[in-house]
């Protein structure tokens, strides 16, 4: 999606037209192997670093653009979201000191655009989905302002023609609709490429496919989303439901999503893949083509093969086939898109320094994968990975099965370690970056352990936002320190320094674990609400869950009050005693706002409502809890200032 001159196809002809460009491509790529066009000579590897804007209070921070223009581009781009971004690095020879060669250049990236971003009263998060993201950050408001993403947008909207149902299922469960395909944002990666020789390309594809689900087990860093605890690395389940434009049917028809991990082993030639990718998946971008590929070639000039590169970017594999061109001479590059993003650039080039050594080494230790490990496991294995991370159960090569830890340190990283010696990588390198590897594994404390233990400590004795606001601090904290994510201590309310009520909205802080009661139901029922779950309001909804009223214990206290002293009986159902059309408030909605009606109403509690459904609830409580921790904050200020 790098290309500005795409566009949403306005007619029939110019998706048709399009799509023989496309065709012609894959035969002009057929041809370039066949005649032996592609560069072998050199091996090179390359990635991209994708972060998180936050603003001092550690919320996204939409201000790519003038980031962008702080920045003068120097290697940097924007992504969908003006809240994320991206640094490119330049790719390097696969051998000698290149692994700390790239750690060094993506410091000396990140410290120029945190010098450029601390100039905004911001700062830069390297997390798969950044903990403080709310669903109020995912308005197409924040779609940056570039033609590529607006037209990505229109085209998987008129595929789906409905809204975004999110549906994961972890320790909690995300049930959510969106009305943009900015879902997406969320996920933030650290994608890693080779340059794979075409002789070799089969053989490596199928490895990067079978290591895909090991590797990420010990660098999963996405375990929350709104608050709720999912995957370890919810960015897997986040992007394939985020762009899915299948629609859901009777019978039980195959479909396959744009996002996908493939559907068998590769056979023959990087060929298959395009094809594949053609055949089951529509086109939705388009553009003007002027380059003649055919022409070229008898020329003996290499073409830009641009519909195909266009298309292929708009299916998202998780390994993805690349076709690229360096110093005149075209290149096949597999992208590993598996890994998120941080949780300290060490954390990352050691990743990325595992992927490397096993594609580099196992096929000298096991043969042809394919052979050996059934592809539907190691499926099965990625996907159970991103769920559990090194709690995962492999079932491996020859049908054995292995935990996470026994796999990798036993099994998978003597392999890496010889791939890294077989290219040329200095020693000092692998020992480093792949003993932090073992280390991280054998102790436990990926990004994602890390992230839920401290959510969990620090939600016993602070709010829900609170918690992600301190969690976010402490992470950006020990990022800056540089000590890969094994070392970190467990987040501390102390980090919480930023905080401040003031930038809270309302989805932030109000309570979602409802409990409800409808019209018709018996006074007892929402009696017993208050006694048994020690709440003191209960709205009132239909089936549909849209609110209709809402009752207080103060209203239930003079109901019955008023039947024992009139010797009478209490009222028969709800509704004969609830607040009808209750005042309300929308989620997005700032916290000041809140506070403001309900002083002025003299009430004690707002329902929180979006498109006429009951979505939260704040109380005097919710305050209450706030301001405690907000004077504490105050002391602390006070106490270190005299």
């Amino acid at each position: 999606m790098g290309d500005e001159r795409v566009r949403l196809p306005e007619s029939k002809e110019q998706s048709q037209e399009f799509l023989k460009y496309l065709l012609r491509d894959v035969r002009a790529m057929g041809r370039m192997l066949d005649d032996g066009w592609f560069e072998t000579d050199r091996t090179r590897i390359g990635a991209e670093q994708e972060v998180c804007l936050i603003d001092r209070y550690s919320k996204p921070a939409p201000i790519a653009m003038e980031l962008i223009e702080a920045l003068k581009e120097n290697g940097f781009t924007t992504e969908l979201a003006k809240f994320n971004f991206e640094a490119n690095l330049d790719p390097l020879d696969f051998n000698g000191s290149c692994l700390s060669d790239l750690e060094n250049q993506i410091v000396a990236k990140m410290e120029l655009l945190r010098e450029a971003i601390r100039m905004l009263e911001g700062d830069v998060a390297l997390v798969g989905v950044l903990p403080t993201i709310r669903k109020s950050d995912l308005d197409i408001s924040n779609l940056t302002p570039l033609p590529r993403y607006r037209a990505l947008c229109d085209a998987i909207n008129k595929l789906r023609g409905e809204d975004y149902d999110l549906r994961i299922q972890g320790t909690d469960e995300l049930l959510m609709r969106f009305d943009s395909p900015l879902l997406e944002a969320c996920n933030t990666g650290f994608q890693v490429h080779l340059q794979v020789k075409p002789d070799e390309f089969v053989s490596k594809y199928n490895i990067a496919q079978a290591i895909a689900g090991p590797v990420l087990a010990s660098a999963v860093n996405s375990p929350l989303l709104f608050g709720k605890r999912l995957w370890s690395e919810t960015r897997i389940a986040l992007f394939h439901q985020s762009v899915d434009t299948r629609k859901v049917g009777d019978h039980l028809r195959d479909s396959s999503p744009r996002v996908t991990f493939g559907n068998n082993w590769l056979k023959e030639s990087i060929l298959e893949i395009y094809q594949e990718d053609i055949a089951r998946y529509r086109v939705i971008l388009s553009t003007d083509i002027d380059e003649d590929v055919d022409q070229l070639m008898e020329e003996g000039k290499v073409p830009e093969l641009r519909a195909l590169q266009i298309h292929n970017g708009t299916v998202y594999r998780w390994n993805r086939p690349c076709y690229g061109i360096s110093n005149g001479k075209p290149h096949l590059r597999i992208e590993n898109r598996v890994f998120p993003s941080g949780p300290t650039i060490t954390d990352e080039i050691a990743n990325a320094a595992f992927w490397l050594g096993l594609l580099n080494g196992m096929e000298d230790q096991v043969g042809k994968i394919s052979e050996k490990l059934d592809f539907d496991d190691a499926k099965m294995n990625f996907f159970a990975a991103s769920k559990l991370g090194l709690d995962t159960k492999f079932r491996w090569i020859d049908d054995k099965s292995y935990s996470a830890v026994d796999l990798i340190c036993e099994e998978l990283l003597p392999i890496a370690r010889e791939g890294l010696k077989k290219a040329g990588v200095k020693q000092g390198d692998i020992t480093s970056y792949l003993d932090l590897i073992e280390e991280r594994t054998e102790v436990g404390q990926t990004g994602s352990y890390w992230m839920i233990k401290s959510y969990n400590k620090l939600s016993k004795s602070v709010t829900r936002e609170q918690a992600l606001t301190t969690l976010t601090n402490a992470m950006v904290k020990n990022q800056k320190k540089g000590e890969p994510v094994h070392k970190w201590g467990l987040a501390k309310v102390d980090d919480m320094e930023s905080w401040q009520p003031s930038s809270l909205l309302v989805e932030e802080f109000m309570t979602t674990d409802l409990f409800t009661v409808q019209k018709d139901d018996i006074l007892e029922l929402a009696s017993n609400l208050v006694d048994w779950r020690k709440i003191r309001y209960v709205p009132v909804e239909d089936d549909s869950k849209h609110l209709i009223g809402l009752v207080s214990m103060r209203m239930l206290f003079r109901e019955y009050n008023r039947a024992v002293h009139q010797n009478g009986t209490a009222s028969a159902s709800i509704e004969e005693i609830m607040i009808k059309n209750p005042i309300t408030i929308h989620p997005e909605a700032s916290i000041l706002e809140a506070i403001e009606i309900m002083d002025q109403q003299k009430i004690g509690c707002l329902p929180v409502v979006k498109n006429n459904r009951l979505v939260g609830i704040i109380t005097e409580q919710n305050y209450m809890t706030i301001t405690k921790r907000l004077l504490r904050v105050l002391d602390k200020k006070k106490t270190k200032n005299s």
